[in-house]
């Protein structure tokens, strides 16, 4: 939101959101959209080294490496308000999706090498495309078509797991989901009417922080359902009695 304050990264190029630019600082333009992105940096670091502790297929680390990345972007992103980093934060959200779509769908696919080799190509087609075009409404859309074609295989893989604690990582993936996207869509649509409260609730920053849980939750439940399917014996374990995550036995090998 545009106010008259002085600003290192000069004037706004990219999107602006509902919260009043450079409050707190003159180097951040959105401070709270800028620091709710922290939990998604913690979550994501977290989730990476259970991967790598235990051993999981390189696909997770990788996920998890993009949670971070995407985190990282976003914050450059709201804290700059400028469009190069708008589209640091936005490409990355596509390559994460397609990250997902792998994962999903991948143990089932019989060509190994089609499905990467495909989703790379097009990874890369759109990071030049989205470099060059300001795509506007229809990143939107595009990226709503990639979380779209991910919902029926995370229902397939639902209704196939039996483990209690494992389907409410699921159901906590899509009540985070479901409240970010309400919190977004009020501070996008309501702005005018909030910048004039006296308490902005600052909606875009907490879908932020309902975000991260949210690919924290999706991914610890990929997990999950991977290691069912190698035999690994997963159970869904909880770090200081909140935070889950899962835990393997792989079987030994002799």
């Amino acid at each position: 939101m545009a106010d008259k304050f002085s600003s290192f990264w000069g004037p706004v190029t990219s999107t602006d959101w509902c919260e009043r630019n450079y409050m707190y600082t003159s180097y951040v333009a959105e401070f709270f959209n800028t620091i709710s992105n922290i939990p998604c940096v913690v979550l994501a670091f977290f989730g990476l080294i259970n991967a790598l502790r235990q051993r999981f297929e390189k696909r997770f680390s990788v996920l998890h490496l993009s949670n971070m990345t995407l985190a990282i972007g976003s914050m450059m992103y709201h804290a700059t308000l400028q469009r190069l980093q708008q589209q640091g934060d936005e490409t990355p959200m596509v390559w994460e999706m397609l990250l997902y779509i792998y994962i999903l769908y991948s143990p089932d696919w019989h060509y190994r090498s089609t499905m990467p080799t495909f989703l790379f190509l097009y990874g890369a087609a759109f990071a030049v495309a989205h470099s060059i075009v300001r795509f506007g409404i229809g990143f939107k859309v595009h990226y709503m078509i990639l979380c779209l074609l991910c919902i029926p295989r995370m229902y397939k893989y639902y209704i196939h797991t039996q483990d209690v604690h494992a389907k409410w990582l699921a159901k906590l993936y899509l009540v985070t989901i479901f409240m970010g996207s309400l919190f977004w869509l009020s501070d996008r649509v309501f702005c005018k009417n909030i910048s004039y409260w006296y308490f902005n609730p600052q909606g875009h920053a907490l879908w932020h922080i309902l975000m991260g849980f949210n690919s924290y939750f999706a991914n610890t439940f990929l997990m999950f359902c991977r290691a069912q399917q190698r035999g690994w014996n997963p159970k869904v374990v909880h770090f200081l009695g909140f935070l889950p995550f899962v835990k393997i036995e792989k079987p030994k090998t002799l």
